[in-house]
């Protein structure tokens, strides 16, 4: 970055990604062979922009650019519509997975590794629907397309999530043919949702020291082998120690079921392969896939990840990509000022102070939220 750019909010929220290593791979790659204008750096920041502000088309991106303080920082006195949508489509996403990639070590590297939820992972998919007749590409369904986000959500504190993998597939890929991609590291509790049943993929976590906390399908074939005794007062209803499968296709390794209730009162029967925790614990575990569903709903309201600015699988996975990009910036704001405001807040000061000294934004955030915005406490996960 540039040194004045470096004393604008803008400049600071852009200063984790290293410009250098950005232009070398464009370099590497041949990406801005025969460009004379919008090089690929100057589209990259104009294109986080749009996502901070919730552009909702190329002619409102192209307007941005009449702005000095854009002209300055992006060396760039104009730029049209169309030559916007031609760079869009022509950028290789996986430049752009790389920065994220880079961004989410650097979540990471700074995360507390005192945490509570310092071992607890969440694992998840959510599917954007397109139009058919604009997206022939990601053909869904017979009358619709579409794009899934197979997503690892980690915890870097307490409270705060990150994205800490993302695998961006067709809509039809079944979210298991994705689960042991997700879940791969020992030592590590992976919660997710029975959409992943897998029972050989559970023998091979169990084998691997890789824990899992899961639902049991409704279907299931269970044999009990033993209940344990609940302590009083406690929100579980049953705790018990199972073989699951039929005579045919069974589980190597005994599983535990949980029988316990959802924030809504609705009943759950949960399945685990961690018997040094209590039942109530289990159960904690599982509803904390609120995060996750928390994560996916701010990336859709917040982050410009519906309305797409191509249609082309560039242009979508690049917007994918620039959406979790900015999500991310904005999770290392957070870490970096130690703040108790929430990212939709940051961004909101962000937006306001883009130009002006970082100084005016940090002090902003430094400031403590309205109870309203704070949030309420969670309870420590194991």
């Amino acid at each position: 970055m540039d040194k004045n750019t470096l004393f604008s909010s803008f400049g600071k929220w852009l200063a984790p990604i290293c410009t250098k290593t950005f232009t070398d791979r464009v370099n590497e790659i041949n990406q801005d062979k025969y460009v004379k204008k919008q090089t690929t750096l100057a589209y990259f920041k104009l294109f986080l922009l749009a996502e901070l502000k919730g552009r909702d088309g190329l002619r409102d991106i192209a307007n941005d650019v009449l702005s000095l303080e854009i002209q300055r920082e992006l060396n760039l006195p104009s730029i049209s519509a169309a030559q916007l949508s031609r760079k869009h489509n022509q950028v290789d996403p996986a430049l752009l997975e790389q920065v994220f990639t880079r961004l989410v070590k650097q979540i990471h590297s700074r995360a507390n590794p005192h945490r509570s939820r310092n071992k607890l992972k969440i694992i998840d998919s959510t599917t954007i629907v397109l139009c058919l007749q604009k997206f022939k590409w990601a053909h869904f369904r017979s009358t619709k397309a579409g794009i899934k986000l197979h997503s690892r959500i980690a915890y870097w504190d307490d409270e705060d999530v990150y994205p800490d993998q993302v695998k961006v597939t067709p809509a039809k890929v079944n979210d298991r043919n994705l689960l042991e991609e997700l879940a791969d590291e020992e030592g590590v509790t992976y919660v997710f949702d029975r959409g992943y049943v897998d029972y050989a993929a559970y023998d091979r976590f169990c084998m691997n020291q890789i824990f899992f906390v899961t639902r049991l399908k409704n279907n299931a074939v269970i044999e009990s082998l033993h209940t344990y005794d609940l302590p009083p007062n406690s929100t579980v209803s049953l705790d018990e120690k199972i073989r699951v499968g039929t005579q045919q296709k069974r589980m190597k390794h005994p599983l535990r079921m949980v029988q316990t209730v959802d924030s809504e009162g609705n009943l759950l029967f949960l399945l685990t392969n961690r018997f040094d925790l209590t039942a109530d614990e289990i159960g904690e575990m599982y509803r904390s896939r609120w995060a996750i569903e928390t994560f996916f709903k701010w990336m859709k309201q917040h982050i410009k990840i519906k309305t797409f600015y191509g249609t082309s699988e560039n242009a979508v996975m690049n917007q994918v990509w620039m959406a979790l990009i900015a999500y991310c910036l904005l999770a290392l704001v957070k870490q970096e000022t130690n703040t108790k405001h929430s990212l939709l807040e940051i961004s909101r000061i962000l937006k306001v102070l883009l130009w002006r000294s970082c100084r005016e934004w940090f002090d902003l955030m430094n400031r403590p939220p309205s109870r309203k915005s704070a949030g309420r406490k969670k309870k420590e996960i194991p």
